[in-house]
């Protein structure tokens, strides 16, 4: 608790009983901090004040429940595991038994509460088989007692209708062993009416919905909520917030783990299914106005579910039958009362039922070992109810928590007082409204409103619900806290109707209406009726009916005076008992979480006493810790007392309070604690201990990260330390290594040197291997670019000139491979012809080198520049190639610019619009040019009759390409031929002449002397 003074401002303070002011307000802020932070739980001393949050919280995991076990209760925040924790430990410690009140109106969380002490039992408990199968019983026995006494009201849609107590037991180990439930005032009323908005019992719901198509049919059952009146009076047989076929599934496994056999579950589905048709039993009208039966096909299946015989229960629902000593006399209900006895003898089925329910599951937590046991009860009971029209069940609950609420404030009273003696502190009488005057007025004998409502109800004669009324007006007319409207003011009167009562509760005014208390505080069920049902075939019904006295002429106890002592009973119980109390609040009405309703809650702080609890605490002393625990935690705000006391724990908070200032009057010193008056005293002291605990954790932090760094410097030189003697070592090492190595291959290199010209001996083999890896890497660094670089490639040492030869030819055919892949079609094709020039100019024609870089054309003279008449004369010979020439004449040897045209089958000279000369290629026996660097080329052509023309002599300045292309169109390679000297031609048919070349200054033609035609090139430089 105290750790958590310092977020006080934030989320509030875990115990009311800190607070500065002890009002509403006050009260209500606090609250609300905490509600606002999901902090549903706050302390008032050691009982817990939980606030329904309406939404899903993650505090209740396996984790959060092993952080609580064996812990101090208020060294972690407020929840209901730390209460459930410490009355175990307790329990354990001072072996004895306790008991855990659970209290709140309907809605605020009491079922859930319960169920979450019995799971944390059930997780922090030792385990074995038979402890595990005790602990499922008591686990299971949730959802069943829910399904039977559970209902969805206005308020809650899972209200428990019935007041549980439920005792675990433990051994000396702390195994839970055992437990037994006893249960209070089941709400038979809801059996047979439901007010709107609400519905009957789960498990009518759960049968319809849930159960399968062969057991409704064994059950004369339909599918359909809507079939049956005892249903349909509320008008919300369908909850969203509710699955009944889920449930239906819990409740079967449940009975199941209980341990019911299949029979006693089929038989007890029989009986709730026997008063949903019991309730559609319909009465009609005979002639005398009397209710009559016929045909009835419920009643049938109400007869073969309770296995009667249905003309004696049918007879049962329509007379009453009347003993006079030795006559019998049957007396004829009307509609009215026939449907009052029906509806008294459903919920007669159905409250004992419900009870038969709770012995089976106390016979399946039995206990059979007889060894002494402590306890630890739970006691879920309803909370104070204030509805629009309260009756007869709303007063019984409230004188409940009337009497709770006197045990309370006595228990509470007497834990503080006996605190105090215990201490030697001197007990200060505490002011409280005291409600015993209350319980007095509702329970005192004979003068109280229970002793004249079961007057009237045993008073012979025309009793009623009024004649009550005035008998309670004639009795209690001057008690404080009883009015009516009759007895009221004229204010207070126009409040009252002529049939209620108001009574002044310690949380305030209810007023009840009387109609319906007699009959619900009599209900009667009729000799024969009861008679019938003890000799019923299903031994549930047969057990429940057994048990009564059919031949007693006395009258059973009325259900107030029954309640009533189960009370005194219970009350004695508690007594007994060591007492822990959670009280649950309801949020809002609308249940949206999140939301906090100030009037709600004021007015639930009110009833559940929690103001008059909270100032009972706070009467004396705000707070008390033992010795130990105060000095532990603020010592060290006193120098005398840190860090360690050496003296007897009292004396050292003695020394620590006078250093603090503490006043005389604002602490007392008891025998194990200090009593600490006001919370301000203690928010000054956890002030200061805050400071203070910042300036020693900086100075721990300090001394802390001192030695860490020393030590940390300590390890980090040992381990340079050592990494240096290691990677000093490890250089070392590899240096001698290094230096063997090299001495190793020195001596080897030396001996292969000195053999290198020696076959590959072992001693050489290392030192070869050296040379033909050295040569290898500058060959790679220095290969040729180009296949036509000869000269680069690098020389190789002798043993590798092999190798070398392999690898320049290998590297020769990659560059031509690469080469070749990388030209195109069209470069192909000129290379092709290229090559064609090669063989026939290369080495014997001087100007071939210069033409080799040149590329060749398709043609010199296009088609445009040719004469469209010449066109039209050799238009069926497709044109191959056109270059101009000169063309010098056979006498004379005038030179003569031409165009010469080569086709598929002849070569054309042509003058302008004339064909000069046409030579077929046939008649081509070869052609001539020098080996000089002149352009002349002498074409030798067949002369058979001397009018033809001779041999053709012509200047190209394109030799090279126009004689390759010939070659190629006319298939005249091996035609051409290169000469030295001078070439002879026939001028004509048996005339003959000469061409000679030699070289000068500048390039010319002209007529020698002698006739023959004299060619002068010049000497071409050769590179």
């Amino acid at each position: 608790m105290e750790g958590a003074l310092i977020a006080r401002d934030r989320v509030g303070l875990q115990d009311f009983v800190l607070l500065d002011e002890t009002t509403e307000t006050s009260f209500f802020n606090n609250l609300k901090k905490r509600f606002n932070g999901d902090l549903i739980y706050t302390y008032i001393g050691t009982l817990l004040v939980s606030v329904n949050p309406y939404k899903e919280l993650d505090i209740y995991t396996t984790k959060q429940m092993d952080l609580y076990m064996g812990v101090n209760f208020f060294e972690l925040p407020p929840h209901i595991y730390a209460l459930a924790d410490t009355a175990y430990h307790t329990m354990l410690t001072e072996f004895n038994n306790h008991f855990i009140l659970i209290s709140g109106e309907s809605g605020a969380g009491k079922t859930e509460a319960s169920k979450k002490i019995l799971q944390y039992y059930a997780v922090s408990c030792p385990s074995t088989t038979l402890l595990d199968t005790v602990r499922d019983r008591m686990l299971m026995s949730n959802p069943v007692l829910e399904a039977f006494g559970n209902a969805k009201t206005l308020k809650n849609d899972n209200s428990s209708r019935f007041g549980k107590y439920m005792d675990i037991q433990f051994d000396g180990q702390g195994d839970a062993v055992g437990g037994h439930i006893l249960n209070y005032l089941l709400e038979k009323s809801r059996v047979v009416h439901q007010n709107h908005g609400e519905r009957n019992f789960h498990i009518f719901y759960q049968l319809v919905e849930g159960g399968t198509d062969d057991l409704l049919q064994q059950l004369g059952l339909e599918r359909d909520c809507q079939h049956y009146y005892y249903l349909t009076q509320g008008e919300c047989a369908t909850v969203a917030s509710i699955n009944d076929k889920n449930d239906w599934k819990t409740v079967k496994n449940a009975l199941q783990v209980i341990d019911f056999d299949e029979s006693n579950i089929n038989q007890l589905f029989g009986v709730a299914a026997s008063v949903l048709h019991l309730g559609n039993v319909q009465f009609e009208c005979d002639s005398k106005g009397y209710a009559t039966l016929n045909n009835n096909a419920e009643l049938g299946w109400v007869s073969t579910l309770l296995g009667v015989n249905p003309q004696i229960l049918q007879e049962a629902l329509t007379y009453r039958k009347i003993e006079a000593k030795i006559d019998q006399v049957f007396s004829p209900f009307t509609i009215d009362h026939a449907i009052y006895v029906r509806d008294a003898l459903a919920k007669a089925i159905y409250g004992r039922t419900f009870t038969w329910l709770v012995n089976r599951i106390n016979e399946s937590l039995e206990n059979k070992d007889p060894s002494k046991k402590t306890v630890i009860g739970l006691l879920d009971i309803y909370g104070f109810e204030v509805f629009y029209v309260n009756s007869f069940e709303q007063f019984c609950i409230n004188y409940c928590n009337e009497k709770l609420q006197q045990l309370f404030i006595q228990l509470t009273l007497k834990a503080e007082q006996e605190e105090y003696e215990a201490e030697g502190i001197e007990w200060e009488p505490v002011q409280f409204f005291n409600n015993k005057i209350i319980c007095d007025l509702v329970e005192e004998k004979h003068i109280g409103i229970i002793s004249i409502l079961d007057e009237e109800c045993l008073r012979p004669g025309s009793a009623t619900d009024l004649t009550f009324l005035e008998r309670l007006e004639e009795k209690m007319g001057s008690h404080p806290h009883f009015v009516t409207h009759k007895l009221a003011d004229k204010m207070t009167r126009k409040t009252l109707e002529r049939g209620d009562f108001r009574l002044l509760h310690y949380a305030g005014e209810v007023t009840y209406c009387v109609v319906g208390f007699l009959d619900k505080n009599n209900d009667l069920l009729y000799r024969n009726i009861k008679e019938l049902l003890c000799q019923s075939k299903n031994g549930i019904v047969r057990e429940c009916f057994s048990t009564m006295d059919t031949e007693s002429r006395r009258r059973p106890e009325t259900v107030a005076t029954q309640f009533k002592s189960s009370l005194l009973k219970l009350t004695e119980i508690l007594m007994a008992k060591e007492a822990w109390y959670v009280r649950c609040l309801k949020s809002n009405e609308t249940k949206q979480p999140g939301r906090l309703d100030e009037t709600l809650i004021r007015h639930q702080v009110k009833y559940l006493g929690l103001m008059e609890h909270l100032r009972v605490r706070r009467a004396g002393f705000a707070y008390r810790r033992k010795y130990e625990t105060f000095l532990k935690r603020y010592k060290p705000l006193c120098p005398a007392t840190w860090p360690h006391w050496r003296g007897l724990p009292a004396d050292g908070v003695e020394v620590l309070v006078q250093h603090l200032g503490y006043l005389d009057t604002e602490y007392k010193m008891g025998r194990t604690k200090i009593f600490i008056r006001h919370a301000r005293t203690l928010f000054a002291t956890e002030d200061a201990f805050e400071r203070c605990k910042h300036e020693l954790a900086t100075r721990l932090q300090a001394k802390y990260k001192g030695y860490k760094a020393k030590g940390e410097f300590r390890k980090q030189k040992e381990a340079a330390t050592k990494i240096e003697n290691c990677w000093r070592g490890a250089q070392a090492r590899k240096e001698r290594e290094k230096r063997a190595w090299a001495v190793k291959v020195i001596k080897q290199f030396i001996k292969g040197y000195m053999t290198r010209g020696q076959a590959k001996p072992e001693d050489n083999s290392e030192y070869l291997a050296f040379v033909r890896q050295n040569y290898l890497n500058r060959l790679k660094q220095k290969l040729p670019k180009t296949v036509l670089d000869k000269t680069s490639w690098e020389s190789p040492p002798p043993v590798l000139t092999e190798s070398s030869a392999l690898l320049r030819a290998l590297h020769s055919r990659t560059m031509v491979r690469k080469y070749v892949r990388g030209i195109t079609p069209q470069r192909k094709a000129q290379l092709q012809l290229k090559s064609i020039t090669s063989t026939v100019f290369k080495g014997n024609k001087e100007s071939y080198p210069a033409s080799v870089a040149q590329p060749f054309v398709d043609t010199r003279i296009s088609e445009q520049d040719i004469d469209p008449r010449v066109l039209q004369m050799i238009r069926n010979e497709r044109i191959k190639y056109s270059v101009p020439v000169i063309k010098y004449d056979r006498n004379g040897f005038k030179p003569r610019p031409r165009q010469l045209i080569l086709t598929q089958t002849a070569a054309y000279v042509i003058d302008d619009a004339k064909v000069k000369q046409r030579i077929l290629y046939t008649s081509l026996k070869g052609v001539s040019v020098s080996n000089l660097s002149d352009d002349i080329i002498v074409f030798h052509i067949t002369c058979e009759d001397p009018k033809q023309k001779g041999d053709l002599v012509m200047q190209c300045d394109h030799l090279f390409e126009f004689l390759t292309k010939l070659s190629v169109i006319a298939n005249k390679q091996n035609a051409i031929k290169v000469v030295q000297g001078s070439i002879k031609i026939e001028i004509q048919a048996g005339k003959e002449c000469a061409v000679d070349f030699s070289t000068g200054q500048e390039p010319m033609a002209y007529k020698a002397k002698n006739g023959h035609l004299m060619v002068v090139s010049t000497r071409t430089r050769v590179r």
